[in-house]
């Protein structure tokens, strides 16, 4: 014990090196459009490149080297360009050195004493996101992801109507009753499993319909038919009458309505529930609203001084053309969001900040939070300490240790300001639309829907399908094109991109913009790409 137990100058070496291969193998190749997205292994290859095995004795310092190298190499490249598989996406460097930053600092900003920089970011962070929702007060805390943030909504919301249930549970109370849109995250369903209401308990809100307004060869005249068209009605937003149903005939069968979760940038389509109109039903029935915006996000304004126009084509500039307009159409996307008694928005998709970032904003400055999952550890929070001890602010979470998530949004938003967050939402869109008008502009290539936010859904069909709508086998057939050419693509490493069926919809590509490193060329070679492997099929 007179000598420390590890060798910090091997320990330092180690890390040089380590930091080399991120820079090369984790930041340079995977931003180079030039390289693969992933290098496809099957599952037992993978495992015996890798030697996951676990053993008795350590390994020297060059093949943990080679080890972290193969690490890189071998996963999957998610800031690389032509990543579209999931709502974040890109490699931000400021935001990374941020990652960087709170991994070394290890540290949890639960009290002021031991993360007492942490602790004053994440207050201010969390200020900031209020400002931007409309909120001049409130509270929040950042949780480990945006689902998360959902069923810290959903305990807040049954503490407050009834708080005996912080300590007697569910036995005592009426049957509750939650409510969101068919288009809703799933995780409102496992909140509900989580906290005991039940998934039964959680009452799907029909939306909307919206048209496809053009097919592959033209404008349409009229809503198509359901067959043999492929342009079909496809549900949105949640359609606030029919909430008011669903909350009035939750009440005839003796439960009690609680919590009404709408979303704005739902996860397939891309829909914006309508605030405003959902807010007067909660108000006029005391339920407590919740907006989940993990996609959508709150908006910026102005930007840093690169054009719109310079992305898209010139028939878009009219519409797509400046700042100050796209601004204002999502502040309208998001009208209302300030009557909410909470809030989820995670920064880790649209803003790029990293995995994970997950903000969870409340209206309520009245210490709603603490009261719900404070429990006062003796070891932690104790009352008589130096400073103000108002600033340990663990106890508002479920959790005890927690990751300090604000550090990289704060340093990202130190670089770019809000202004430049604004310009990356907007260069977003631009970029979609733009690809939005080559999707119409392709033969072979169809809108399932006119996209409301950076959700573009479509299929492709290849030739052998064309033509053959009134085919019986046909949507068998189509439904079964998205996979194999999303199976090509993969084992290629060209691109990666996701699909999903959709109610009675077949498989169909979703393509989601979030990485401000992609360019024009990238989104003329992500239709070609899909064109060329789905061709023969």
């Amino acid at each position: 014990l007179d000598d420390p137990g590890l060798d910090i100058v091997a320990g330092e070496e180690f890390l040089q090196e380590v930091f080399q291969i991120l820079l090369e193998e984790g930041v340079r190749k995977s931003t180079d459009v030039t390289q693969k997205v992933c290098d496809w292994k099957e599952p037992q290859e993978l495992r015996e490149l890798l030697d996951l095995e676990l053993r008795s004795d350590g390994e020297g310092q060059e093949r943990l080297l080679q080890r972290c190298r193969d690490v890189l190499r071998l996963s999957v490249r998610t800031g690389h360009p032509r990543f579209f598989n999931q709502l974040f996406s890109g490699l931000d460097h400021h935001a990374l050195a941020g990652r960087f930053l709170t991994e070394t600092l290890n540290t949890s900003p639960y009290t002021y004493e031991v993360a007492p920089v942490l602790v004053l970011m994440e207050e201010q962070v969390l200020a900031k996101l209020r400002e931007l929702v409309g909120w001049s007060s409130g509270d929040g805390i950042f949780a480990p992801g945006g689902s998360m943030s959902n069923m810290l909504a959903m305990n807040v919301a049954r503490f407050r109507r009834f708080p005996e249930s912080r300590s007697r549970g569910n036995w005592d109370l009426p049957r509750l009753g939650l409510f969101a849109s068919q288009e809703s995250h799933y995780s409102i369903q496992k909140g509900a499993a989580l906290l005991g209401i039940g998934t039964d308990n959680v009452h799907l809100v029909r939306t909307d319909e919206r048209w496809v307004l053009g097919s592959p060869r033209g404008p349409r005249s009229g809503p198509p038919s359901l067959s043999p068209s492929l342009s079909l009605p496809l549900r949105g937003k949640m359609i606030p009458e029919e909430l008011e149903k669903e909350i009035l005939r939750v009440k005839a069968e003796g439960s009690e309505p609680l919590f009404v979760c709408a979303t704005s940038g739902t996860t397939v389509l891309g829909a914006f529930d309508p605030l405003d109109s959902i807010a007067d039903v909660c108000a006029r029935h005391g339920l407590w609203l919740h907006v989940d915006v993990s996609l959508g996000g709150p908006w910026f304004g102005g930007g840093p001084g690169v054009p719109l126009w310079a992305l898209i084509p010139l028939s878009l500039q009219a519409a797509w053309g400046g700042s100050a307009l796209l601004s204002a159409q999502l502040r309208h996307l998001l009208a209302g969001i300030h009557r909410a008694d909470s809030v989820t928005w995670n920064p880790h998709k649209l803003l790029m900040v990293g995995l994970q970032c997950s903000a969870f904003l409340l209206r309520d400055n009245s210490g709603l939070l603490h009261r719900c999952h404070g429990m006062g550890a003796s070891y932690l929070f104790q009352r008589d300490k130096f400073y103000d001890v108002s600033l340990d602010t663990g106890d508002k979470s479920p959790q005890c240790g927690r990751r300090a998530d604000s550090l990289k949004l704060w340093i990202l938003w130190k670089a770019m300001g809000s202004r430049g967050l604004g310009w990356r939402v907007e260069r977003a869109f631009a970029a979609t639309r733009y690809l939005l008008e080559q999707v119409k502009r392709r033969e072979g290539f169809q809108l399932v829907m006119e996209p409301e936010f950076l959700n573009l859904c479509f299929w492709f069909i290849p030739p052998s399908l064309r033509g053959q709508e009134s085919s019986p086998d046909f949507w068998d057939k189509l439904g079964r094109v998205a996979p194999a050419i999303k199976e090509k693509m993969i084992r290629r490493g060209s691109m990666m991109v996701g699909y999903q069926p959709h109610g009675s919809r077949v498989n169909f590509f979703r393509q989601i913009i979030t990485n401000p490193a992609v360019t024009r060329q990238d989104l003329d070679f992500f239709l070609d790409e899909i064109q060329e492997l789905g061709w023969d099929l």
